[in-house]
């Protein structure tokens, strides 16, 4: 919880000044001087609860809620994107006082933010962006903030991992996740920078497969990849689940291939301290979700003012050396 509230700081100091406005791009809402006593209503607009990642951002978010005297109106999408584009209308028609989206797709997230804004709730997004292919340095004016994991230093944890894994160069082998998801990208680009700035020809990356983001998967792609590549010395799989499906397929195929992963979930962690993974990225969601009441709160009551912005939580690299400074949260 130390560390929780450390992070909370952080964050709400982090960020610029920003004015609010009505429907005016600003995100919406107007933030009268009594809205300091006021008792608020926010609506959550999750992706996706039976996946224990959202699950923990609602956690986090209504124990943040109830500390600062919050309601939350928890609704989740389970992956539907036109159900969520529904309850989006739902918050807007009950009035609620402010809405943190967890966007599903963020083409059709734009134009939910589009509507909050024009009936004057701000919104703000939380694990997700706004807008299709837009820079996420550069968030959509109607939000009030982004609250993220940087998936592009992540990726570049990642990397500098694997150069200590793999210290001599050799083959290496990418686990994407399922087709379609900008992560496929984002946490791939600055792991391929860090082993291209090793030195040209050291890494060799042999292979990319999908793993569609479930150790089944992650398994099965390692499985292909090992039959043709027996030599792979080092396979990232850019999440825990198909890190550690690949695991299964490394023991199996009696290879030596170190694997690295992303979440700092509960079975990442596990793997680490079992040896079966050589390193992840910890993500943090129940410190998110909290982290994203708080802003909004402080947005409500006149604390947080001005153009969007972006913020970063800490996604610290973790191996078996410091697996103890992440406990998963999902």
């Amino acid at each position: 919880m130390a560390a929780s509230v450390t992070l909370l700081v952080a964050a709400t100091a982090a960020c610029t000044v920003q004015t609010t406005g009505s429907g005016s791009g600003n995100g919406g809402g107007s933030t009268p001087a009594a809205a300091k006593d006021k008792t608020f209503t926010i609506g959550l607009a999750n992706q996706q609860e039976s996946v224990t990642f959202p699950a923990a951002i609602a956690k986090g978010a209504k124990a943040k809620a109830a500390q600062l005297g919050v309601k939350i109106v928890d609704l989740d999408s389970q992956g539907d994107t036109a159900k969520q584009a529904s309850q989006v209308q739902d918050l807007i028609a009950r009035r609620v006082d402010a809405i943190l989206l967890s966007p599903l797709s963020p083409g059709p997230a734009q134009a939910l933010v589009d509507q909050s804004d024009a009936a004057g709730i701000p919104i703000a997004t939380v694990h997700g962006y706004v807008g299709a292919d837009r820079d996420v340095n550069d968030p959509y004016q109607k939000l009030k903030f982004v609250l993220d994991e940087n998936e592009k230093a992540a990726g570049g944890t990642a990397g500098q991992m694997a150069l200590k894994a793999l210290p001599g160069g050799g083959k290496v082998a990418v686990i994407t996740g399922a087709a379609g998801f900008v992560e496929n990208n984002t946490r791939v680009v600055d792991f391929k920078a860090a082993l291209t700035g090793a030195g040209a020809g050291k890494y060799q990356i042999v292979a990319t497969q999908p793993g569609n983001w479930t150790k089944q998967d992650g398994q099965s792609a390692c499985q292909n990849i090992l039959a043709s590549n027996p030599g792979i010395g080092l396979f990232y799989a850019i999440s825990d689940d198909m890190a550690v499906g690949c695991a299964s397929a490394v023991k199996s195929a009696g290879s030596h291939a170190k694997i690295l992963g992303v979440g700092g979930s509960q079975s990442g962690i596990a793997g680490i301290k079992s040896g079966d993974l050589y390193g992840t990225v910890c993500y943090k969601p129940y410190d998110e979700g909290a982290m994203a009441v708080q802003m909004m709160h402080d947005a409500l009551t006149g604390k947080l003012t001005g153009p969007p912005k972006t913020t970063f939580y800490d996604t610290p690299g973790i191996t078996a050396a410091n697996a103890s400074d992440c406990t998963p949260q999902w």
